[in-house]
């Protein structure tokens, strides 16, 4: 078993029905074996001209998610297969593209140690 996780960051969001119309976004792809998880934070939805929240009192959030086993060459989420971590996921502020920066990379380090000891992240829709 190889001791390291692949990272890759990618240039479109991975999650949010909205996101093209977000002005933050992130999404990593993170591979350890066989198991490949996607990290995807957005925020700052800009509707007419001003921003919206992206649920329930928060303007930036940062969710995570295998990726689709089908999808052989993007590796782009399954949205049944969220995969749950401990850390902070959203933030209540507009002016926060830092702290979203900073909330997305405690997740990606959150589930790159947790691989990297052997958690596979099977949850109530195991994989």
């Amino acid at each position: 078993m190889e001791n390291i996780v692949k990272r890759t960051e990618r240039g479109w969001a991975g999650h949010y029905i909205l996101a093209d119309r977000c002005r933050f976004r992130r999404n990593t792809l993170l591979e350890y074996d066989d198991i490949k998880i996607v990290v995807s934070s957005v925020g700052l939805l800009k509707l007419e001209d001003e921003f919206e929240t992206i649920g329930y009192n928060r303007y930036f959030e940062t969710m995570s998610f295998h990726a689709d086993k089908n999808d052989k060459r993007y590796h782009d989420i399954d949205v049944e297969k969220q995969v749950y971590f401990d850390s902070d996921w959203s933030i209540n502020e507009i002016d926060a593209d830092d702290k979203a920066n900073d909330m997305h990379e405690v997740v990606v380090t959150e589930i790159t140690n947790g691989l990297l000891s052997g958690n596979k992240y099977l949850g109530g829709n195991d994989v």
